[in-house]
């Protein structure tokens, strides 16, 4: 009983430990030096899909540390991360609260409305308000690749959720 309520306390832990790594390590950016284009944000689709499905996993203090820690790692002012992946956040639990069955295309088209209120507040924030330099051309291609990228997150997000649920109910019958 002990070693099933701990394993099942890691697994529910693990958007939360996926998002920190993510944030801590920049993994999106290695494949821009494999494909000077393909740039795709993974910290988005987590924080929607999680924040949409269950919003439990991830609390907005750990969503806005999650964007301070990734400030810090990418070199943007701080909170700028954070602002943009708690719109994120705001767009999921909009969605979530006005829809009652999401489908794969519901999700995708208003995950889409998220990011680009996102990167769209984010581009005119550190351009306004920061040396960084950061083009329109770059923000465009990271926007088409992680709309690109969600149904296989979705996916495979999904068969994670089916996954921690059947073996939820195996174990009580």
């Amino acid at each position: 009983m002990f070693g099933f309520k701990m394993i099942r306390k890691i697994i529910n832990l693990g958007p939360l430990i996926v998002l920190y790594y993510l944030s801590i390590s920049e993994i999106d950016s290695h494949f821009e030096n494999y494909f000077e284009i393909l740039s795709f944000n993974i910290q988005l689709i987590i924080i929607y899909f999680w924040v949409l499905k269950r919003p439990e996993a991830l609390g907005s203090g750990h969503i806005f540390f999650a964007g301070f820690i990734n400030d810090v790692v990418t070199g943007f002012p701080l909170g700028l991360s954070s602002l943009s992946y708690l719109i994120v956040s705001l767009v999921a639990t909009y969605v979530k609260n006005m829809t009652v069955n999401t489908r794969i295309t519901t999700d995708w088209f208003t995950f889409f409305i998220a990011i680009f209120l996102s990167n769209l507040t984010l581009f005119i924030l550190l351009s306004k308000f920061s040396e960084t330099a950061v083009s329109a051309t770059e923000m465009s291609y990271n926007t088409f690749f992680t709309l690109i990228f969600f149904p296989f997150f979705w996916f495979i997000i999904s068969i994670w959720i089916l996954v921690q649920l059947n073996h939820y109910i195996i174990y009580f019958y």
